[in-house]
């Protein structure tokens, strides 16, 4: 996040209200594995590892309508795209029922990674209900999300009046190891310091793991000192389970 927002004060959450957090994580997790299971094809690392944030971020946080059109929505971008699984859980538990904004059902879910499915293995835009950008080739959905940021920028600079925001959303990234080590993202994300583009997220999900093997074989720069260097305000967070308290 380029450099430092307000803060808004959040009360801790109660007992009950953790165990209704952790119920959630787990039926999002359950949802990944069974998609995952079921097409015998996927990734599931990022999916289980962010399951909490991404609860925290959808059932908390982010801002968003039945209006699909509704331009003060926040965005989310999956920059990590074969974290999809992940996506389309999240469009289908909040999106679903009467007045949800999202129409990403449990039939579509059980096509998952098919052909013609409206839930491919990486995300399409225009093809799922809820997909702000196509995301696949790492790195490109980072920077499509500084482009969405520096819009609402713009907007906010032109638009907005004295008790009127009219554009005051966020941009909220989910982005992984893969995405940082591309030279796409280094440029947009030197670009967005620059800028102080304040209302752009970035969360790293740095599990310090690949295909290939671990990160080290070919990553081991400090991405949070190369961001901080840039003009980005950083944070850390060492256990992602406790984003939700």
């Amino acid at each position: 996040m380029p450099d430092a927002h307000k803060d808004q004060p959040r009360r801790c959450k109660d007992k009950d209200e953790l165990a209704l957090d952790a119920l959630a994580v787990y039926s999002i997790r359950l949802l990944c594995g069974d998609m995952v299971e079921r097409a015998s094809s996927g990734h599931l690392g990022t999916p289980f590892g962010c399951a909490p944030l991404a609860n925290a971020l959808w059932g908390s946080i982010m801002k968003f309508s039945p209006n699909k059109r509704w331009l003060n929505r926040d965005r989310f971008v999956l920059s990590v795209g074969h974290a999809s699984a992940l996506l389309y859980s999240m469009l289908h538990l909040v999106g679903t029922g009467a007045g949800g904004p999202y129409e990403v059902c449990m039939e579509q879910l059980k096509q998952f990674r098919q052909a013609g499915s409206s839930t491919p293995g990486h995300p399409e835009f225009r093809m799922t209900s809820g997909v702000e950008v196509t995301t696949g080739p790492l790195g490109q959905g980072f920077a499509n999300a500084v482009g969405m940021a520096i819009s609402e920028a713009h907007l906010a600079a032109r638009f907005n009046r004295e008790g009127f925001p009219l554009f005051d959303h966020y941009t909220y990234v989910l982005a992984g190891d893969g995405c940082l080590m591309e030279g796409v993202a280094q440029e947009a994300s030197s670009l967005a310091g620059h800028l102080r583009l304040h209302k752009l997220i970035v969360f790293y999900d740095d599990n310090k793991v690949t295909i290939d093997g671990g990160t080290d074989l070919a990553f081991s720069e400090d991405v949070g000192g190369v961001f901080a260097a840039k003009g980005w305000n950083v944070l850390r967070l060492e256990d992602g389970n406790q984003v939700s308290s």
